[in-house]
């Protein structure tokens, strides 16, 4: 036994508390060490109570597709297709010729020459120049034009109000850059342009290239940027943090029809075993069920730390200061500061109540599936109680 019965049986009080108290209508639970895998599926799809959620629910897992987004561009780059310090101008000319902010604050034709060109390592490490900015709304005219742009990371995903991807990098490309290419670390945008780059090369929809290198190798069936027709019931109902309805579920969800644009960032639905094969192969060091994805050395560069302490200034919201950092695509854990904060520990958490990390010294995968919407990119109370019941159900000296 990797985990103690009395513990697991405890963890399962704590998950179904949430539950019991309204505080969200249901979730999926499931942790995986060495082999033994446990799942707890508690509640209904919507708080009405019409249907039981199951193990296969489908959930919206926002940006835990950015660690997807970053295992396929590693698999072109293994392929020699793309270099990680090899500019994105030649695929992307839309980002080519950058102008820069002179301040946060400035208007947009307030603005100096980009130092040099984005390249593939920027859009890994969330290090091109441009994303998602921590104030509230319209504080600076960049947020304005993001916003009326519909450009993401300003807010919940609405998939069918996206642009098209051609216009989304158009108008991208007509904004300024908010700092320097490499300067800092800003959330989001990055995958969502690392997402249109893999279009461009494989000229394949984003879709289309993950499922034939990912998610079929892997047995992924549940896996898209959209719930087919057939499966629309297996989709629940989403609500925002304070509970209102965010998204209806089953054939009437905007994540029920195929998307304008394939967001790299945060467009993925899936299930916990499926979410369960994708990290357990990062853990595997790239190997999954029938075949490898990655070589070992892609995995162990994706997974450690990729900045400096100044690239995570203004960010220590995101990681809990000098406690966390970033690798390519996710999170990555520095150091202890907390029961299951282990060093080396890797994954991401989605706005839209869901998380997945992998734990090589544990051996560990654990997910994390809801339908309450994130308040803030701290952590809500559902995901440290059930964090810190994971960790405290391991087997002792095991």
């Amino acid at each position: 036994m990797q985990f103690s019965q009395v513990r697991l049986d405890r963890m399962r009080n704590v998950m179904a508390g949430f539950v019991e108290r309204n505080e969200m209508p249901g979730l999926v639970s499931l942790v995986s060490r060495r082999g033994e895998t446990h799942v707890d599926v508690f509640g209904h799809h919507e708080f009405e109570r019409r249907a039981s959620l199951q193990r296969d629910s489908i959930f919206r897992i926002a940006s835990i597709t950015k660690p997807v987004t970053a295992v396929a561009a590693m698999i072109l780059i293994e392929e020699c297709k793309l270099r990680l310090d090899e500019s994105i101008d030649a695929w992307l000319p839309e980002l080519a010729n950058r102008r820069v902010l002179k301040r946060i604050d400035a208007e947009l034709d307030d603005t100096v020459p980009a130092v040099r060109a984005i390249t593939v390592r920027d859009l890994l490490t969330f290090r091109m120049g441009f994303g998602s900015l921590m104030a509230p709304p319209d504080t600076y005219p960049i947020q304005r034009a993001i916003r009326e742009y519909k450009l993401g990371g300003d807010g919940p995903p609405k998939p069918l109000l996206a642009p098209s991807t051609d216009e989304w990098l158009q108008r991208l490309g007509s904004l300024p850059l908010i700092c320097q290419p490499g300067e800092r670390w800003l959330y989001h945008t990055g995958a969502d342009v690392l997402g249109v780059l893999i279009e461009r090369v494989t000229q394949r929809s984003l879709e289309t290239f993950m499922r034939e290198r990912i998610f079929e190798p892997l047995g992924m069936k549940d896996t898209g940027f959209h719930v087919p027709a057939l499966q629309a019931h297996r989709l629940p109902t989403s609500y925002t943090g304070s509970l209102a309805l965010f998204d209806a579920g089953d054939e009437k969800s905007d994540w029920s029809k195929p998307p304008p644009m394939q967001s790299g960032g945060g467009g993925l639905v899936s299930t916990a075993d499926d979410c369960l094969a994708f990290f357990q192969m990062l853990l595997d060091k790239g190997t999954g069920s029938r075949v490898r994805i990655l070589s070992r050395a892609s995995v162990e560069l994706m997974t450690s730390d990729q900045l400096l302490p100044s690239h995570r200034a203004g960010a220590e919201i995101f990681f809990k200061g000098d406690s966390e950092s970033w690798g390519f695509g996710m999170s990555v854990q520095l150091k202890r500061n907390d029961i299951w904060a282990t060093p080396g520990r890797f994954g991401w958490s989605g706005g839209l109540g869901t998380c997945a990390y992998a734990d090589p010294q544990e051996q560990l995968v654990g997910v994390l599936l809801t339908q309450r919407m994130m308040d803030s990119p701290v952590a809500p109370k559902v995901f440290n109680d059930f964090w810190t019941s994971v960790y405290q159900a391991l087997e002792d000296g095991s």
